[in-house]
This record gives structure tokens, sequence and C-alpha cells, in this order.
């Protein structure tokens, strides 16, 4: 594979496959064209083949004529978590070093919580330890040692492996996990434990099975974080392999013969089939960050809220600064905790399937979802429980004839009725009113999480523009933005994460362990062994290289950018940072990279704990490989007048809570719009895949580049920053 072409652009399709709608953005001859159509959870390859096939509708090919023109297709999915949460994996049998056989049962102390939203955590009375995914019957140990150095302290004991394997096959494991301890620094055990397994169980043997090493999946210190990894690999490997092979299968039957790259959470793609499970997790929202990061650095924005509202949840990332470099080391999947580096986003259970019902006179909305199947009440697929969507509706602002480009009608009669019945009788309150209502709470609880993910990381919303995207994201941002001054909507806001996809280029990411010190305590002295640094990267470098040739990548188009993990002496608080070298080959390259890395540990916590007197620790070695693809540029067109009436297209009764009345209300086509013009609420604009709500008090300008800006008519006056002279406007 290649992502070099004597074209000036490449041919892509690009998916994300959400709870609800499968999205899709084709870039063909430079042109880009969006399409959604609903997710088929019992066999995602049909909607995916779906949504390439209403792609082609749009450029007039059929699947067969299109796809032999794709250079490469990239896919996001949740499969692997919807696999997951359903406990549909095979059995797994766990070989560990002997005496370690109940790490991953014990796990960490506050495991309990792992997974868990607040107010579960609250009600201590009824948690529990999640139920392993592994049997403890399937858990045997080893006789082996390796020490935290690499050095082998016990030879393996091979006829001891093989009593045990064959003990886990007779108990019932359908795939095995090998995780030893400090294989990490010397995975020789683990690698012939592997090779012990295919001789007793070969290929062609009907109970040949799948093997995951730890050192393969992670090559970090973290022995409960590093064995859960492979563990989930494992669990999910099957389920993904037929999901993703049968993919496969029907796109080359219809003639694809280009590149299938799966997003990675780590903010990049790779080979498909050499993506562990695990690095899919959260792709689609981390594809929403990246394409935040791209566009808003055309844009001129540095500081953006990502904020993905789809029908199952809203998905919350920064771009601070015009980086992206915000990681979650130790992320939770579920309810296991994992050692993937992940970008950081946050999800809540918001969004437009999200379910309303009442308990003890309390509305609450979500986090539980109708999903794609049955839907929402309005979608008329035999759901009974009113949603987001459902109030919507019956709010007037979504248009029941002309949902989903007119596909789908909705049905409003229904959506009434099952708000009536389910939240207005309850409280006591009109239907109206009690649609309005769970508009509300999802707004608020849309901003809230936007609120307290931009007031933890220490900066304020203020200073943040908020793209809003996802199917409900245009619907809901007049409500979710909150103290976010402006809020801006892309035309492809609907499959803004398939969109981000498009963009990103190919990454991969090596880690690896291995604790150094680098500034001598007390003395202040850069003490760090030139010799042990570049061997490190050095063996990371040949990896990638490997990686790169074997996918078909040119060696020569990577770029190479290496981050560590350090930290102060008598600290916890470990740093990321970047390096402004991959060598050091004298004093002044180890002095360059203790300054970036002081420069960015003052700016995460303070230039007041910074403790050179306690020495400098280096604990782990990021290299980030990056294979760039073609980008599009950011258009620009001329402005035209403010008034929109050519884009009207009539009028509808909508209720306004900031006025507590129906109006007859302006309703426009977004595509109809031109740049310059300006529309003040209330109105509503719909889109062919999206609806965008403007409330009185708000307008809603297309700029330049045929973005819509939403902004209040009337702002209020500028938040007053505290200095250390003096108190000035900002």
């Amino acid at each position: 594979m290649s992502t070099q072409t004597d074209k000036d652009f490449i041919n892509s399709v690009d998916i994300d496959v959400g709870g609800t709608f499968t999205d899709l953005v084709l870039t063909l001859d430079g042109e880009r064209h969006i399409a959604k159509c609903p997710t088929t959870p019992h066999d995602l390859s049909i909607g995916f083949l779906n949504a390439i096939e209403a792609g082609g509708d749009k450029v007039g090919l059929t699947v067969e004529e299109l796809l032999p023109k794709i250079d490469i297709i990239r896919y996001s999915t949740t499969v692997a978590l919807n696999r997951l949460l359903q406990r549909q994996g095979p059995r797994i049998g766990l070989l560990t070093t002997e005496g370690h056989e109940d790490a991953i049962l014990i796990g960490r102390g506050a495991q309990w919580t792992d997974g868990q939203r607040v107010a579960e955590r609250r009600n201590i009375a009824v948690q529990n330890k999640p139920h392993p995914l592994i049997d403890r019957s399937l858990i045997l140990g080893v006789r082996e040692r390796v020490d935290s150095a690499g050095q082998v302290v016990r030879p393996l004991d091979e006829e001891d492996v093989r009593r045990k394997l064959r003990s886990l096959m007779d108990r019932g494991a359908r795939a095995i996990v090998v995780s030893l301890l400090w294989s990490f620094m010397n995975p020789v055990h683990e690698r012939r434990v592997r090779e012990i397994i295919r001789e007793e169980y070969k290929e062609y043997h009907i109970g040949f099975v799948p093997v995951v090493l730890s050192s393969s999946v992670v090559s970090k210190i973290g022995e409960y974080e590093r064995t859960m990894t492979a563990v989930l690999d494992a669990y999910l490997q099957r389920s993904m392999q037929n999901d993703i092979g049968a993919t496969w299968d029907k796109l080359r039957d219809k003639g694809y013969r280009g590149a299938f790259l799966m997003i990675h959470n780590s903010g990049g793609s790779a080979d498909i089939f050499k993506t562990p499970a695990s690095r899919t997790f959260n792709g689609g929202p981390v594809a929403g960050l990246m394409g935040s990061a791209y566009f808003a650095n055309k844009l001129g924005f540095k500081n953006v809220i990502a904020g993905d509202v789809g029908g199952t949840s809203f998905d919350v990332a920064l771009v601070v600064e015009s980086s992206v470099r915000n990681y979650t080391f130790r992320p939770v999947i579920d309810k296991w905790m994992v050692n993937v580096t992940m970008m950081q986003t946050i999800s809540v259970g918001a969004g437009g399937g999200s379910i309303a019902s009442v308990e003890g006179g309390r509305l609450s909305v979500g986090p539980r979802s109708a999903g794609s199947m049955p839907g929402p009440v309005c979608y008329d697929l035999g759901g009974t429980e009113p949603t987001v969507t459902d109030a919507d509706v019956v709010l007037g602002y979504i248009n029941p004839d002309s949902y989903y480009g007119g596909r789908m009608p909705l049905s409003k009669s229904k959506a009434e009725k099952a708000i009536r019945e389910k939240v207005a009788q309850p409280l006591g309150i009109e239907t109206i009113e009690a649609a309005a209502l769970i508009r509300r709470v999802v707004d608020e609880n849309m901003a809230g999480a936007i609120k307290r993910e931009v007031h933890m990381r220490g900066y304020h919303p203020e200073d943040f523009v908020l793209f809003a995207f996802g199917g409900a994201g245009p619907t809901h941002m007049s409500g979710l933005r909150g103290d976010v001054p402006k809020a801006v909507m892309f035309p492809a806001a609907p499959v803004f994460c398939a969109m981000g996809s498009s963009i990103m280029d190919i990454v991969h990411m090596y880690e690896q362990s291995r604790r150094m010190v680098f500034m001598e305590p007390l003395s202040e002295r850069l003490v760090v062994d030139p010799q042990a640094f570049n061997s490190t990267v050095e063996a990371l470098i040949e990896k990638a290289q490997a990686d790169l040739v074997a996918e078909g990548l040119d060696v020569a188009d990577a770029q190479y950018t290496l981050e560590l993990d350090m930290l102060y002496g008598g600290q916890v608080n470990l740093k990321r940072a970047s390096s402004p070298r991959l060598r050091i080959d004298g004093p002044e390259d180890a002095q360059a990279i203790y300054d970036a890395f002081e420069r960015e540990f003052s700016e995460s916590f303070s230039p007041l704990v910074v403790n050179k007197p306690g020495g400098v620790f280096l604990d782990n070695f990021v290299l980030r490989v990056t294979v760039p693809t073609w980008k599009p540029e950011v258009p620009e067109f001329p402005l035209q007048g403010a008034d929109p009436a050519a884009a009207q297209i009539g009028e509808r009764r909508a209720y306004w809570p900031e006025t507590s009345a129906w109006a007859d209300t302006p309703v426009y086509q977004f595509e109809q719009l031109q740049p310059g013009n300006r529309v003040v609420g209330p109105a509503v604009i719909e889109a062919e895949l999206t609806t965008i709500v403007v409330p009185p008090g708000q307008r809603f300008d297309i700029d330049k580049h045929g973005l819509g800006i939403l902004e209040a008519i009337n702002p209020p006056p500028p938040r007053k920053r505290v200095t250390s002279q003096v108190a000035v406007a900002a």
C-alpha cells in the first residue's frame, strides 16, 4: 500500500459506525460527499455496504463502479466495546507466572469503582467488583521468572507449560493469554510459550486457538493493566475478526483492492488486520477530535471544544493551544483498567436516542438509549419509551416529513403519546412542557459535562469555541454550549467523525518502559546514559520500520516524534513531554530534552512544584511514527448580503421555552444559505441530515468558509481576569 499517487488528491471512503447511524464521507476527485444510513447491529457489514451504496448514489456510481476508484478506506467503530458489554467473547485461559494467578482478580484497590458513574460510586452498599472475564479455574501459573532488569532467574519449565496448557484446553479454553512477570523487559519466555502452544495445537487442528502475548500488546510496566489489555484483546479478537472479516470479504467481492485502515484511539490509523481490539475503543470520538484540531488550525482557533452529540452518547474532547496531546494513560474500558495510551475524551449518556424517564417525581434523561432498533418512538419501529428526538419532534424543531432527507418519516402523534403518558402525566404537567423539560435536562447534562471537563483541565469555557457535530449536535448546540460564547457548525457536522478520519494520517505508536535517572538528585547534574537512551529509541524505530514495510508504506515518508514519560523525584505527577531530540549525542541534547520537560510540566501543574533537587526520572519512551496523507484545504467564498430570505422555505409552529409560547417560526434550507447571511432567532434551519435550532436572542451567521456560527445577539460582558497585578478585561 502506498499513500502517494500521481494525483494531487486521494480518493477515500471514511466510515464511522455509531450506535444509531453509520456515517460516510466519500472523497472522490477532490470533492467531498456525505451520507448516513441506519446501523445494522446484527451484521455491521450490511450497514457498512449500505453507507457506501448511499455515497455512490451521490456521484451516480454503483458500489461495483465506485470501489475500484478508491485508494483507501478508513473505519472507526464501537464494535469492540459493544461486544464487551454484551459479554459475547470466548472462554479464555490465562498462563501467568507461578504465584501470581490472582493478580487480575485482586486488581487495584479501587477496582470496584472502575467504569462506574459518579451516582453509582456514591451508593457504596451495592458495589461489587466486576465479574471476571476469566474464571479462576482457567488461570494457571507456570514455572519461570524474569526479573525487573530482564534477566532470567528461573528458566521456563516447558513440561510444566505443556501440562498447564492441556489442562486449560480440557477446561474449555478457546483462546490463550500469556502474561508473565516483566515480560516487556525480556519476552523470551512468553514467545517460547507461544511456540509450545503452536506445537501442541497446530493451525490445521480443530483445537487451534488464538494466542495473545502481553509483551506484544503492551511493552509497559503495570502487571494488572498489561494483563487486562491482553485479556480484552483475546476476548474481542474472534468477534471483531468475524465482523471485520465479513466486511473485508464483501469489499473484495465488490472489486476493492486498496488499503483498509482502522482508526486508533491514539490519534492515527493503521492496517485493520494488525490492529489490536483495545486500540479501536473510542476510535470515533478520537477521529472527531483530530478533525477538530485540523480545522481549528486552518480556521485560526487555538482553543476548541469538540462536542459530538450522537444517538447514544455525547463525547467531549479539547484542543488547547492548537494541541491535542492530552492522554489517558490507564483508561477504563467497560469495567477494566488497561495500559493503552488514548487521546483524552469523555463520554456521557446523552444523545438523540437518550430515554427520558420519571422516578420518584424526578425526570432523568439517559444514560439508557433506544439505539437504532427500535429507536425513538417517533421512528415507529416498536419503541415505547420517549427520547430526546421525540421531544424535538413534539416541540416542532424536527420536521417529521423531512427527517433523514425524507427517507424516514416520523410519527409525531406517537411521540406525543409517549411523552404524555411516560413524562407529562407522572409529573403533572402539559405534554409540551414535558417535551421542553426533556430538552432542557439533556442540554444541561451536556453543558455540565463541558464545564466540568474544561474547568478540571484548568481552563475557562469563555476562552473556547465549540465545534458542535454529530446528528443532534446542531439541533442542541444552542443549549449545550453553556458559557462558551461561540458555536461552529460544519456542513458535514452530521458525519464529522468520519470527516475527521478522512484527514487523519497513518500513525503508529510504540511504547517501551525503561526506568532511567535523567537528572541526579541534589547535584542536579544531567546523568542520563546516552547509549541506553539511544538504543531504546533505535529499537522502537526498527520495529516501526518493519511494520511500515509490511504494510507496503514507504519508510522514507515516515516522520518520527518522541515523547517521554518523566517525573521529578519525590512526586507522583508523571508528565508526558514532547522530546525535541530523537537521540542524545551530547550534553546540549540532554539539556534540550530536560528544558522541554520542565516547560510542559510547569504548564500542566505549576512552576511552583518543579523539584529539581529531587532529580528527574525517565519512565517510558513513546515513539510516534506518522505517514502523512493528502488533506483538503478549507475553501473560501465571497460574502453576500445578510438577508437570508432567499433560503426561506416556509414557516412551522414551534414552541420556544424562552417565551413559553408557540410561534410561527421561519424555516430555512441550510444548503441555500449564502456566506454573509444572518438568521436571527427564533428560527429553524433544515439541512439534509440534521436540523439547526436558533432560539430567541441568538443569531446564526454563515461565514466566508460556509460554516454556521451561532452566537448570542447581545453577548454578556467579557469575564474579568485576575492577574498578579490588577484585574483587567479579557
